[in-house]
């Protein structure tokens, strides 16, 4: 259905859908800075809940983040009703978007009512995991998962599959510019994912629940690497390249 065919109620959907976008963008930047921060020495925090305290502490802070909580709400029920139209493929892709961004939302919700947040929520998973059966084999199998999302955003960014998502993306300098972004951003997300899903795949090898962790966990395991620096730097670069392409995304994203 074409944007002409929508009703007013339709629109307002997709508009605030789109906004969703540019949440995600504002997120990342500030998750960018923080992970850049960590990378030349002056900073030690490096997870979603860090990033939407620092939102937090901005002008109208509160009113942000509240906000968020909508605008990833809209995005999230979007995502979810694409479940109901389209191939296997594309419905598990839109129901995974869908999950991803009402759990955004509702971390920003607990920022927004005054959580700090606490305990690594990853370790926390691997711990419950490893009491069931099998429990090993299931903390290998996320770490797995993680790992192949991770192919998956570096290969979409190497190869520009992102560009599919667009719709108009303008020619010349504009365009190149989306194009960078988000090439650099998939690979950045890329890196830090195959970090969390590595360490997952370690603590099932190792039967150590503590060893699987997060982002910030991920960041601080990638600093331990040789130019482990350099590495988190340029994590933190592509991170916030990627919120730069996410206010693209807003603007040209296919609906």
């Amino acid at each position: 259905m074409t944007t002409s065919t929508r009703g007013p109620a339709s629109r307002l959907w997709e508009t605030s859908a789109r906004t969703g976008f540019a949440v995600s963008g504002l997120l990342h930047l500030a998750l960018g800075w923080l992970i850049v921060r960590i990378g030349l020495g002056s900073g030690n925090e490096a997870d979603q809940t860090a990033a939407l305290a620092r939102i937090s502490e901005a002008p109208l802070g509160t009113f942000l983040l509240w906000f968020s909580v909508a605008a990833l709400a809209a995005l999230a029920t979007w995502q979810l009703a694409q479940t109901l139209s389209g191939g296997a493929r594309d419905r598990a892709k839109a129901a995974g978007k869908g999950v991803l961004y009402l759990a955004l939302g509702a971390t920003a919700a607990s920022v927004a009512l005054g959580s700090t947040g606490g305990g690594d929520s990853a370790s926390g998973l691997a711990g419950t995991l490893m009491e069931a059966p099998a429990g090993r084999l299931l903390v290998g199998a996320v770490g797995l998962g993680v790992l192949a999302g991770a192919v998956y955003h570096v290969h979409k960014g190497w190869t520009q599959g992102f560009v599919d998502d667009l719709a108009n993306l303008p020619t010349g300098p504009a365009g190149r510019t989306v194009r960078v972004a988000g090439s650099v951003g998939y690979v950045a997300k890329g890196v830090a994912l195959g970090a969390v899903g590595a360490l997952f795949v370690i603590a099932a090898w190792r039967a150590d629940p503590a060893r699987a962790q997060g982002t910030d966990g991920a960041i601080d395991w990638l600093l331990g690497l040789p130019a482990g620096a350099a590495v988190v730097t340029g994590v933190g670069v592509g991170f916030a390249l990627y919120g730069l392409y996410s206010f693209a995304r807003a603007r040209y994203a296919r609906m």
